[in-house]
């Protein structure tokens, strides 16, 4: 007897490795990104790539503001080529962080995306900053 869990086998563990392996070069969790931030010793640039009115209303602390949508590489213009951008935006139900990672990766730019975003930072207990940076 099997279920809807077990009615499609799992992978064999050679090929569930390699795609558990490769999850983690195209995002990080919320702890990691507050740990790095919180210590001081950061390797990335975490952007919030909500609308400047969310951010303003709350973000994480360290974040910058930068809308998806003005991703280019005038707006990047500061950060050296190697630079490793980590998006959020608000949730799981938010496609934001996509599309600011599309945008990146497009420019040539290394990122990342911080699964969960906003809401995930608060399930973890973690607070929000307000106001502009």
């Amino acid at each position: 007897m099997t279920t809807a869990v077990t009615a499609v086998p799992p992978a064999a563990s050679d090929r569930a490795l390699r795609h558990f392996e490769s999850a983690l070069e195209f995002e990080t969790d919320c702890w990691d990104v507050h740990d790095a931030m919180s210590s001081g010793k950061a390797d990335f640039v975490l952007l919030d790539v909500r609308s400047h009115v969310l951010y303003e209303k709350g973000h994480v602390p360290g974040a910058v503001s930068l809308p998806h949508a003005k991703i280019i590489e005038g707006t990047l213009r500061d950060y050296p080529p190697q630079t490793v951008f980590v998006v959020y935006c608000a949730g799981p139900h938010c496609n934001g962080a996509h599309r600011g990672a599309i945008r990146l990766a497009r420019l040539g730019r290394p990122v990342k995306l911080m699964i969960g975003g906003v809401t995930g930072w608060l399930d973890e207990g973690f607070t929000l900053e307000t106001g502009k940076t």
